[in-house]
């Protein structure tokens, strides 16, 4: 077992998503003013990223799992960039529906909040599919790998905030997408929070296991890293049922949004 190389695969997964998500949560502070900007930035980054997947695709080493990964977290930072400034989410004129009207048209409901963000999820889609493209019978898809994670995590999330937990994470959300806090439901647990615990549990202990059985080092940074993202995941979903803020990992990079116009 390489257990340097799963202590710091580990490691540098954990700062490089605890830090991505911090750095974004605090430049999206409501002011359009720096929108553009930062949206130039970010797609900028977001091609780099695209760019090392491309480069590495056919490297096998513990370098090249590293830079896969960072390569990945450029990509979808890029995508969450266009959701926080809200350049890229739904249909206009998708509206929640109201406590009377829920209890009677839940399908219509779910249908509007799909809506809301329908762009956004298929910018997703097609961003996953061109990374599948490029990466195609390459010996090397872990960023692939990462933005399916990713992907189907956010997803659970997204539904399971749909559903009702207890912590919204009110404070995520910058002020021109406090609407979308109206498709959200608040309460202690949901159907679907205990598979999306359960799922995320089983992707851990089968990369672990991968990890625990590899032969080369890069194998073993890959699974590593898809082992700690679940873990993450399944960290960032209990927050939601948890009686503490949903905030809490990231306060220091929320600060600023209170005093935001």
């Amino acid at each position: 077992m390489m257990w340097p190389t799963v202590m710091a695969s580990m490691l540098l997964t954990v700062v490089l998503w605890w830090g991505s998500t911090a750095v974004i949560a605090r430049l999206i502070v409501g002011n359009p003013e720096r929108y553009p900007v930062l949206l130039r930035i970010f797609a900028t980054i977001g091609a780099t990223g695209f760019a090392v997947i491309l480069a590495t695709r056919e490297v096998n080493s513990t370098a090249s799992a590293v830079a896969a990964l960072l390569a990945a977290l450029a990509v979808w930072s890029w995508i969450e960039v266009t959701f926080l400034t809200g350049k890229i989410t739904g249909l206009t004129g998708s509206k929640p529906a109201n406590a009377t009207t829920l209890r009677h048209g839940f399908v219509r409901h779910a249908i509007s909040a799909l809506a809301a963000i329908l762009w956004h999820e298929l910018l997703i889609v097609a961003t996953i599919v061109i990374v599948a493209i490029g990466t195609y019978d390459s010996s090397n898809d872990l960023a692939l790998q990462v933005l399916l994670l990713l992907w189907l995590m956010r997803s659970s999330a997204k539904l399971n905030l749909f559903l009702g937990v207890r912590n919204l994470g009110e404070g995520f959300f910058p002020p021109h997408l406090q609407h979308l806090l109206g498709f959200m439901r608040q309460r202690r647990m949901n159907p679907l929070m205990p598979v999306s615990l359960l799922l995320a549990g089983a992707i851990c202990g089968y990369f672990c296991t991968a990890a625990l059985t590899a032969s080369s080092t890069h194998d073993v940074a890959a699974a590593t890293i898809i082992a700690t993202l679940s873990v993450l995941a399944l960290i960032e979903h209990l927050l939601m049922i948890l009686p503490v803020p949903a905030e809490t990992l990231w306060r220091w990079s929320l600060a600023n949004r209170r005093s935001s116009p």
